[in-house]
């Protein structure tokens, strides 16, 4: 049985092109900074972006960890999201190894963090706090897009204050393709204004790209060199690594576009699984489905869906909160497939 695997766009296998691509790549050692793949995969992402220069990680961890060790120091504080990537999923790693202070904030429903609660916890200039640095934050977030007029009202606040801004663009594409949908633009060109309200952008090539692995972080010529110390110390430095960066630079020419497949893809099952009694279904504006189970099927009755599931090759993430994410991968039959095995789960129950 063929899987439907939808634990996270992360699970994506290189297209036969993008292995080609790999496979045809021209290499160098990038340490001493002549791989020519590794060059210009940096340099397109960069231009494409509207900043000054890019840097090539083997994950989007370290490419938010150089970000933070790059804008703030020792003592220093970010103001980020609670459920932001940089704060809750990513070891701790800005505390624990730049003792910088995070200074977590909630999240509105639709994902920002409201300009009000940014401006109060802006530490004043006293031995006592902190220093506020940074302001982190996430698009998209948790599948949601942030608006332009936001992330614009955000990026002024924290210039007034003189903080640095930096966006952990892991679905940066999603979020631009999801807004190009909406307003008939290019992908492309919405990335550039979304990216155009920060000091750094961090690029995930891994998720709904297809990349095996590998981001971009992007910003200044003096903050990537600072940056690029950073990633040396990190354990960043790889030799041919143009073999990786060509997969990516492959997914930046040729799969930016076909993220609204993905979207399309989590609308189709989001609608499916609605009016199934006992869930909430969010409706999705990216690649993101979550689906909450009430608390009256809290129990073994929650526990025994995903068994279900991964017992008709249908592979999700979650218990009383699951998460689907489309991706390259999974097409319209594997949709239908997962609708099913869920509406004959319920029925079973009931």
């Amino acid at each position: 049985m063929n899987l439907v695997d939808l634990r996270s766009d992360t699970v994506t296998q290189p297209t036969p092109a993008m292995r080609a691509a790999m496979l045809a790549a021209p290499l160098g050692d990038d340490v001493y900074g002549d791989d020519p793949s590794v060059n210009g995969l940096q340099e397109a992402l960069a231009a494409a972006l509207g900043f000054e220069a890019g840097l090539f990680m083997p994950t989007g961890t370290q490419s938010n960890l150089c970000a933070l060790l790059s804008h703030c120091q020792r003592g220093d504080e970010y103001l980020v999201g609670q459920f932001a990537h940089t704060y809750r999923w990513e070891g701790g790693g800005a505390a624990v190894l730049g003792s910088i202070q995070p200074q977590p904030l909630n999240h509105q429903a639709d994902g920002s963090l409201l300009l009000a609660d940014i401006e109060a916890n802006i530490k004043p200039d006293d031995a006592h706090f902190a220093r506020t640095r940074l302001l982190a934050l996430e698009n998209t977030t948790g599948g949601k897009v942030l608006p332009l007029a936001y992330l614009s009202a955000a990026s002024e606040l924290a210039r007034k204050h003189g903080l640095a801004r930096h966006l952990d663009g892991a679905r940066l594409f999603n979020a631009a393709v999801a807004q190009a949908e909406h307003s008939g633009g290019d992908a492309m060109q919405a990335a550039r204004r979304i990216a155009g309200h920060f000091d750094s952008v961090s690029v995930c090539f891994s998720k709904g790209l297809g990349a095996p692995v590998g981001s971009v972080l992007c910003g200044s010529r003096d903050f990537i060199q600072r940056a690029h110390r950073w990633r040396k110390m990190a354990g960043g430095g790889m030799r041919q690594a143009g073999i990786l960066a060509a997969a990516a630079h492959y997914a930046l020419e040729h799969q930016v576009e076909r993220l609204a497949d993905d979207h399309a893809l989590a609308m189709q099952l989001a609608q499916g699984l609605q009016g199934l009694e006992g869930l909430t279904v969010e409706m999705p504006q990216t690649n993101i489905v979550f689906v909450d189970i009430d608390a009256d099927l809290v129990g073994d009755r929650a526990r025994g869906l995903l068994a279900h599931l991964k017992s008709r090759g249908v592979l999700v993430t979650g218990l009383y909160r699951l998460r689907f994410v489309t991706h390259l991968d999974v097409d319209a039959n594997g949709i239908d497939r997962a609708i099913a095995a869920m509406r004959e789960y319920f029925s079973i129950q009931d």
